[in-house]
């Protein structure tokens, strides 16, 4: 049972990747260690009173190399401001231990001056433009923000405002296709997401729908017609994304928690009158 105000490695990981996780901070700035737990952003104890304002609302789970007193301190400075703090029981010594994943940050882009990772890609998304600003927000930078332009421009914008180009063919981009694979396979093999299976199946539904496969996986067909019809109700490409995040949150539950799962008409009625 987990200690007072804090929660454990199994809790969390269920959390992980859907819109309920709260807020994952990591103290660790500086001691060298290139992965970080999935969708947690690190940040100095002793500036605490600076960043914690940023989590007015929000959960917020703290997290130390071994759930010792600095994330203790730090999640008792915060719940004295007002926000629900708790620490990784164990801290991230006890999720590396359980074997849960790490996203590499050797491969993340550099922060802005506000600590959110500045993207850019073409305007008009449909699939992997939509998947890979989910995949980025839910697992590698929940504050990442994203600029849609015209593809003529993709380049001279991500080098006027230090942004990081994605889903665009052209030699100086690293985050694009390569050969059969989509965008959203290759971050998720470069960010070390690929051991979670629901990640990894749900990179086949993506790469069907936006490879002009939609009979790689039985979903990706379901994909196609869901992005193409959300392009035809927005006109604003980031209304469209705020849109499409919850379609992606609804498919990564159900690649985790109910392949398996059946539904018909039969489902309702009480099971003695079921054929």
């Amino acid at each position: 049972m987990p200690a007072l105000n804090s929660i454990s490695v199994d809790r969390l990981a269920r959390l992980i990747g859907t819109p309920s996780c709260p807020a994952l901070i990591d103290l660790r700035a500086g001691i060298g260690d290139d992965r970080l737990i999935p969708g947690s952003i690190p940040r100095r104890a002793a500036e605490v009173s600076e960043w914690g304002g940023g989590l007015a609302g929000r959960a917020a789970v703290i997290i130390d190399e071994d759930g010792g007193p600095l994330s203790e301190g730090v999640a008792a400075w915060l719940r004295s401001d007002g926000i629900a703090a708790e620490i990784l029981g164990g801290g991230h010594a006890a999720w590396r231990n359980a074997g849960q994943p790490l996203v590499r940050t050797g491969r993340l882009p550099s922060r802005q001056a506000d600590g959110r990772t500045l993207w850019v890609t073409r305007a008009r998304p449909k699939v992997d433009r939509i998947a890979c600003p989910w995949l980025i927000r839910r697992f590698v930078d929940p504050g990442a923000r994203f600029l849609f332009v015209v593809p003529g421009e993709v380049m001279a914008v991500a080098e006027r405002l230090d942004a990081t180009p994605f889903d665009f063919q052209h030699d100086a981009v690293f985050w694009s296709h390569r050969g059969e694979r989509c965008t959203f396979d290759v971050m998720v093999e470069e960010f070390g997401l690929g051991a979670l299976p629901a990640l990894a199946y749900l990179a086949e539904i993506v790469r069907g729908a936006d490879t002009g496969r939609p009979d790689l996986v039985p979903e990706a067909a379901g994909l196609v017609a869901l992005s193409l019809g959300l392009s035809r109700l927005h006109a604003d490409d980031d209304r469209q994304l705020e849109a499409g995040l919850p379609i992606y949150d609804a498919l990564y539950r159900w690649c985790r928690d109910a392949r398996a799962e059946t539904h018909d008409w039969d489902a309702h009625k009480p099971r003695e009158a079921r054929p």
